[in-house]
This record gives C-alpha cells, sequence and structure tokens, in this order.
C-alpha cells in the first residue's frame, strides 16, 4: 500500500463555541478513490475544506506527504495540485465556458491573453467530457448538468495530485454520469487520490476503493468498499439499521382533487393532462429537460400557460401564485438555494416570509414567528446549533426541511414537490419519505418529481412519464418498475393512459 499524500491527524474544528470536528483521522492514497460519507451535517464539507486549503483546522493536524502543513489559502493548496470540485457551482456566469475554465490562470501569448488557446484546450476538456457545448458559450445560459461538466473541466485543466470532489453527480444525468465516472478511474490509473462524496450508496460501492464514515463531526468507519455492504454503510451513517426506508404507500381515496386538462407552456409542455386524487402521492418522471419542472411550475401558476387547472373543482386562474395558495396548492421548488430559500437571512424569517400577513402585516408578531419556528423545529426535525444562524450554514438536509416547513406553513391540500430528496443524506431522506405518506394518508393530495427512479417507485401508487416536453404514458401498479419508466423516458413508446393523448 502506497504511502498518503495527504492526510488528517486528529483534526477538529469549532465554529466560536461549537465543535463540529473531533479528532478526526483520515488519509488520501495516489491511485485510490476514498468515499467519505455521512448525513447531512455529520461534518464531510468542513472535513473537505479542511483538505482543500479553505479553512483551517482548530486542532491536530494536516499532513502533505507525510510532514506537517498550513495552507494559507485555498490557492496554495492548488499549487500542490490539490482542487476541490464544489457541490454549489463556482463558476462567473456573465463570462464564457473558455474564460471560466482558466480563469485565474490564464494562458498567455506574450503579455496578452491568448484565447484562442484556451478555447482550444477548453474544447478538448469538453469532448473529453463528451459535452457537446460551445467553449465561448455564456455559462448563463448553458443547462445545469452542463454547468458541472464545466467546473470537471476546470479540475482536468490543472496538473492534479489530489481531486476532491463534493456531490459531483447530484445534477448530472445518468450518461453524464457514466462519463464522469470513466474520467475518475482513469485519474485513479494515472496515481491522481481521490476523495468522494455522494449520498448514492450504489455509486460509492461501483467506483471507489475504500470508504469513511462520518457521523456527528466523529469518524465512526473505515473500510474497503468490497468488505462493507450499502446497508451498513447506512447502518454506520445514521446509527441504526435503515430497513423500510420507505413507508407503506397510502391508499388513493375517490375524490378528485387536482385536474389538469390540455395543458400547454409554448416551447416546452404541449396538451398535458392529468388528475391527482385525495390521498394519492402522484409521481412524475423523465430525463433532465423532459418538461417535468416546467408542467409543475405552470399548474402552480409561476409559467405563463393555456389549458385548463381546476383545483377542488374550481378553476385556478393563469398566472396567480398567490391564488393558488389561498385556495390550497403550493409548489416546493427543486432549486431550494436559488429560489426556495434566502440563504443570508436566519430561519425564522425563511419560515414566515410567504405568509407574514398571518404574523400581523406591517407590525410582526415575533412571538408568533418563534413559536410558529419551534413548531417547525419540533415538526421536521430541523437540526440548527443557533436559531438565528444564516440558513446559508445549515446542511443542505436541514435547508430542506426548513423550505418543507416553510410550504406546507400555509396547510395546502394539494401539494406539489420537485427532486424532494436531492443531495440529501439517507437518513433524512427517510425522513421526508415518512412525512410525505403521513401527508398523503391525511388526506393531502401530492405530486413528487424525481430523477430517482427507485423514489418514485417507492412513493407513487401512480407515475406519469414524460418525453420532449408531453405526458407519454402512465404506470400503476405492477407497471411502476424501472424497465418500464426507462423506456417511456427515453420515448421508446407510448402506454395506454389518461394523459398519453
Amino acid at each position: 500500500m502506497t504511502d498518503p499524500i495527504l492526510s488528517l491527524n486528529g483534526v477538529s474544528k469549532s465554529f466560536g463555541p461549537i465543535e463540529v470536528l473531533h479528532g478526526v483521522d483520515f488519509e488520501l492514497r495516489p491511485g485510490e478513490i476514498h468515499a467519505l460519507i455521512g448525513e447531512n451535517g455529520a461534518g464531510k464539507s468542513t472535513t473537505m475544506k479542511i483538505l482543500g486549503g479553505y479553512i483551517d483546522a482548530t486542532s491536530g493536524n494536516v499532513r502533505w506527504e507525510g510532514e506537517p502543513l498550513v495552507f494559507g489559502r485555498s490557492d496554495e493548496a492548488e499549487a500542490r495540485g490539490i482542487v476541490m470540485i464544489h457541490q454549489e457551482f463556482n463558476l462567473a456566469e456573465h463570462l464564457g465556458v473558455d474564460q471560466n475554465v482558466f480563469l485565474g490562470r490564464e494562458l498567455k501569448r506574450g503579455w496578452r491573453l491568448d484565447h484562442s488557446a484556451m478555447r482550444a484546450r477548453t474544447a478538448k476538456l469538453l469532448e473529453q467530457l463528451e459535452c457537446p457545448i460551445n467553449p465561448s458559450s455564456q455559462v448563463s445560459n448553458i443547462s445545469v448538468p452542463s454547468k458541472q461538466m464545466v467546473e470537471i473541466a476546470k479540475a482536468l485543466s490543472r496538473d492534479l495530485r489530489v481531486l476532491i470532489m463534493d456531490e459531483p453527480t447530484a445534477v448530472l444525468t445518468e450518461r453524464d454520469c457514466e462519463i464522469l465516472f470513466r474520467q475518475i478511474e482513469r485519474l485513479r490509473e494515472e496515481g491522481v487520490a481521490i476523495l468522494y462524496t455522494s449520498h448514492k450508496l450504489s455509486e460509492v460501492k461501483r467506483i471507489c476503493d475504500r470508504v469513511s464514515v462520518l457521523r456527528d463531526g466523529a469518524m465512526v468507519r473505515s473500510a474497503k468498499v468490497s468488505e462493507i455492504s450499502e446497508d451498513e454503510m447506512a447502518a454506520a451513517m445514521v446509527g441504526r439499521e435503515l430497513s423500510d426506508l420507505y413507508p407503506a404507500k397510502a391508499i388513493p381515496q375517490d375524490e378528485v382533487m387536482l385536474e389538469v386538462e390540455g395543458l400547454a407552456v409554448p416551447g416546452l409542455i404541449a396538451n398535458a393532462s392529468l388528475t391527482l386524487r385525495r390521498g394519492e402521492v402522484l409521481g412524475i418522471g423523465g430525463l433532465i429537460g423532459a418538461g417535468r419542472t416546467e408542467l409543475a411550475e405552470a399548474v402552480a401558476g409561476l409559467r405563463p400557460r393555456r389549458g385548463e387547472v381546476r383545483l377542488l373543482g374550481k378553476t385556478l386562474p393563469e398566472g396567480q401564485v398567490k391564488t393558488a395558495v389561498e385556495r390550497g396548492l403550493v409548489y416546493l421548488t427543486e432549486d431550494r438555494k436559488g429560489a426556495g430559500l434566502l440563504l443570508e437571512k436566519g430561519l425564522r424569517e425563511n419560515l414566515t416570509l410567504p405568509l407574514l400577513h398571518r404574523f400581523g402585516g406591517v407590525l410582526i408578531d415575533r412571538k408568533a414567528e418563534e413559536a410558529a419556528l419551534d413548531r417547525a423545529i419540533e415538526d421536521f426535525e430541523i437540526r440548527a446549533p443557533d436559531r438565528e444562524m444564516r440558513v446559508g450554514n445549515l446542511s443542505g438536509g436541514n435547508q430542506q426541511k426548513l423550505l418543507l416547513a416553510k410550504t406546507l406553513l400555509s396547510d395546502p391540500q394539494v401539494i406539489l414537490i420537485d427532486e424532494p430528496t436531492r443531495g440529501i443524506d439517507i437518513g433524512t431522506k427517510q425522513q421526508i419519505y415518512t412525512l410525505i405518506s403521513e401527508l398523503a394518508a391525511a388526506g393531502h393530495a401530492i405530486i413528487v418529481i424525481s430523477s430517482e427512479m427507485p423514489e418514485l417507485i417507492g412513493l407513487a401508487s401512480r407515475v406519469l412519464v414524460m418525453h420532449a416536453g408531453r405526458i407519454v404514458g402512465v404506470l400503476e401498479g405492477d407497471e411502476v418498475n424501472e424497465g418500464a419508466i426507462v423506456r417511456l423516458a427515453m420515448g421508446l413508446g407510448e402506454s395506454n393512459g389518461e394523459t398519453a393523448a
């Protein structure tokens, strides 16, 4: 076994009086893919930022090739070949793809920038990643999966010795994941040490050599991937067995809560129709770009639309989100950081902002707000060391639970949930799945949009599948299986269903 190139020895980290890492030991070896897993809030991001030179350890030490080392800042780590791909994009939206790839490391010809060389090298990197975008394209105009590929291209453009990857596949398609895995395996063969974090334990099992598990800021297990099962990984993460990830499905009632007829969004959705019954969890599947989010946003009033949307038998006017909420229909966005939460504000402000009129309007009743936050923290098991802290400093799982609490504060009848567990650890997933099931059992009607097929299969009694802006099939009962969903999602046929016309 090769010696570690980068390691942590007895590292602890405190933010003010709160210690978030407790004596962590961790090693990265050349030519090895080492997975670091744990629940949201377990300390993974803090560990990665210490390894990448973004923050300092409070105690213990970082070692580079066996010698203690203190990074002044992250660019000193990058100079040694330590590169981190963050979960949140670190791109300049107003610049071109090639400008982002070489930002801060621009190629020059004499004293002038060599734009043609940067464009050519970017094109080669994108070709390697099988990403068909123009190197000159402005980043703000490309898709979310393409932005992730640009982040990966940035990393590959450097002289890598250590690559730290934080949830790199969270927004990638299945095809893009396969391309990324091939690149990771190539880097391993070239002797790069790779730290890989993912909530998708099947990925860890497939591509990693070793796995270490953080729980509540402490390292609780480290093993060769070949010697630990996915169930054992999950149990180590949460400190308990997770034998029943998906609760029993609620039985839909006869009452129709939501009817959509002939809905169209110009250029995006054509002739979409569906019904949703009380107590039902209806899944919507399809590939990224199929129109799932656009359909939900149109139903919720967030997009211009044609066609008819009826809630409890009454027509919902087009483009009026406030009216939809007042009548009992809410939409939980897939983009919790960009559109769902105010990251610079605290928990209370985020929770109550959409319904300030219930808390006094101009003169806010702070006691009522605090009481609402107390209930949300208890009901949704939101873990926050300080309720006044910035929401941007919460873990992804706790942000998602706060967004759920905010969305459900109006006590809606129909709930549209887009990507309910993206970037969420398995323990929090189980909590959210239980909440969805309990809401359905209590008589709410729920639509779940998800890119994770096991999630659709485990939660929904029916699944509508979209392809190229159309609902091409409805699956029910034994038809709800991975093969049938994939076939429809890829446009390989249409099932006979209410929405296939």
